[in-house]
C-alpha cells in the first residue's frame, strides 16, 4: 500500500517550526506495512493545498491531509479538501454542541467561525481529537482513501493513535505487517555498539531482526524490526533478540519502548530504592536539577540542590576547602569529589552528584573544552569521580553541558542498578 503525507502550513514552509508530525505519521504507517514513499508540504493556500492533493492521487493510495483544521481565516484544509475531491463538508452535530459547551464554561465568547471545526468530508466519517476541538476525516471516494489531521502535535498524535490507526487495521490490515521495538543505550559510540549487536544477533541465530541506529539528543535509539510474520511471531523473535543484547550489553542499555528517558529510568529507581538525590553543579548550571525535576514524582526523590558556578560558591555553599581549590584546580577530581561529598551531607540525601568542567569554547585552568569530571556520593559508600574528554571539535558549549548531565544520570543508573543497602 503506498501513501502520501501532505502537510499544509505557511509556518513549516518558512522554517518556523519543524514538521514532526509527518514523521510520526510514517512511523505508524512502516508498522501496518505502508509505505508513505511521498511528503508534500505547502502554506495555506487553497489552490496550492487542492493542486498537491490532485498531484497525490496520480501516485498514492491513501493521502493524509495533515494541519489547517483551525478556526482562522488561513485554516483551509478540510474545504480545501473536500473541493479537490469533489464532496461536500458535513456538520458533525455532537462536536459542534461540544464546541458550543466548551466556550460557554470557559466563560469565552465564541465567534461563528469556530464551527469550521466541527466539519467533515461529507460521505466519510469524523474522527474524533481526544486533546482539542477541531475533527479530523477519514474517507474512502472511488480509488482513494482521504484523511484529514489537525497540525498541533499534542491534537495530531493521539488522533493518530486513538482514532486512525484502529480504522486503518481494519481496513487494510493483514495480520502480517512490520514490528518493531526500541532500545536505549548510552555509554558507547555508535558504530562499537552497532557492530557488537549485529555479532550478537548473527551468534543467537537471529538473522530474522534487522537492527538500525538513531542518534538522539542524549542517547543512541537502536530499532529492532521484523516483518512478514505474524504478531504473535514478531513478539517471540524480538523479545529473543533483546534478551540476547541485553545479556551482553546490559549496562548501556536504559530502557525498551517508545517514549522512555534515562531520567524517568533513574526517577523510578530512586523511588523504587527509597533513595534521594542532589546535585552540585558548576558548568551544567542547574542542568541536570532541571532534567530530574521533569519528570513527574521527582519531588519524591529530590528536594534541592546547588548551582556552584565560582569557586567562592563552592566554598561558601558546599564546604569545599580552598586548599583543594588551590592546589588541584576546580576541573578535578578532588574537586569533583568533595562537591559530591558536600551536596549529599548539606541535603542529607543518599546521592549527591557533581559536575566541574570546561563547557568551552576558551580552555580553563590549561584543561581543553571538554574536559568534564564527574563525582558521585553514596551514602555510607566510596565517593567515585569520573572523567570525561568530550570533543569540543565536534560538538557545541550547550552539547557538552547535556552530555554531561546524560553521563551523570547513567552514573547513577548503574549505582542504583547495583544497589547494596
Amino acid at each position: 500500500m503506498e501513501a502520501e503525507i501532505i502537510s499544509i502550513g505557511t509556518e513549516i514552509i518558512l522554517g518556523q517550526i519543524v514538521n514532526t508530525n509527518a514523521r510520526f505519521l510514517a512511523d505508524q504507517l512502516r508498522r501496518l506495512d505502508i509505505n508513505a514513499y511521498w511528503q508534500t508540504t505547502t502554506d495555506d493556500d487553497p489552490k496550492r493545498i487542492q493542486a498537491a492533493i490532485r498531484q497525490a492521487q496520480k501516485r498514492a493510495q491513501l493521502i493524509f491531509v495533515c494541519g489547517g483544521l483551525g478556526p482562522t481565516p488561513d485554516d483551509q484544509t478540510m474545504a480545501s479538501t473536500a473541493k479537490a475531491i469533489g464532496v461536500e463538508l458535513a456538520l458533525d452535530d455532537d462536536q459542534w454542541q461540544k464546541i458550543q459547551a466548551d466556550f460557554t464554561a470557559r466563560q469565552t465568547q465564541m465567534t461563528p467561525e469556530n464551527i469550521k471545526m466541527a466539519y467533515y468530508l461529507k460521505g466519510g466519517q469524523p474522527l474524533s481529537n481526544p486533546t482539542g476541538m477541531a475533527i479530523g476525516a477519514y474517507l474512502n471516494h472511488q480509488d482513494h482513501t482521504y484523511v484529514v489531521l489537525p497540525g498541533p502535535p499534542r491534537e495530531f498524535k493521539p488522533m493518530v493513535t486513538q482514532s486512525l490507526i484502529p480504522l486503518l487495521k481494519q481496513q487494510f490490515g493483514s495480520g502480517r505487517a512490520i514490528y518493531s521495538h526500541n532500545l536505549h543505550f548510552l555509554g558507547q559510540p555508535e558504530s562499537l555498539l552497532m557492530d557488537e549487536i549485529n555479532q550478537i544477533l548473527v551468534d543467537a541465530r537471529i538473522d530474522d531482526v534487522l537492527a538500525t541506529s538513531y542518534v538522539q539528543p542524549g542517547e543512541i535509539q537502536v530499532r529492532l524490526t521484523i516483518h512478514d510474520v505474524t504478531e504473535d511471531q514478531a513478539l517471540l523473535r524480538l523479545t529473543a533478540a533483546e534478551q540476547a543484547i541485553f545479556k551482553q550489553l546490559g549496562q548501556y542499555c536504559f530502557g525498551i519502548g517508545e517514549h522512555v528517558t534515562l531520567a524517568a529510568q533513574v526517577v523510578k529507581l530512586l523511588q523504587e530504592h527509597h533513595w534521594t538525590i542532589t546535585s552540585a553543579e558548576s558548568l551544567t548550571g542547574g542542568m541536570f536539577q532541571s532534567t530530574i525535576c521533569s519528570v513527574p514524582g521527582a519531588s519524591k526523590v529530590f528536594n534541592g540542590g546547588f548551582v556552584t558556578y565560582a569557586a567562592q560558591a563552592k566554598e561558601q555553599l558546599l564546604g569545599v576547602s580552598p586548599s583543594i581549590i588551590d592546589r588541584y584546580g576546580v576541573v578535578s577530581a578532588q574537586t569533583a569529589k568533595a562537591m559530591a561529598e558536600g551536596c549529599q551531607q548539606k541535603m542529607n540525601a543518599k546521592v549527591g552528584v557533581s559536575f566541574t568542567g570546561v563547557a568551552g569554547p576558551d580552555a580553563l585552568e590549561n584543561k581543553p573544552a571538554g574536559t568534564v569530571w564527574i563525582g558521585i556520593a553514596i551514602k555510607g559508600q566510596p565517593t567515585q569521580t569520573r572523567l570525561l574528554h568530550l570533543s569540543p571539535k565536534m560538538a557545541t558549549r550547550q552539547w557538552i553541558r547535556q552530555r554531561s548531565v546524560q553521563m551523570g544520570l547513567l552514573y547513577v543508573y548503574w549505582a542504583l542498578q547495583n544497589k547494596t543497602n
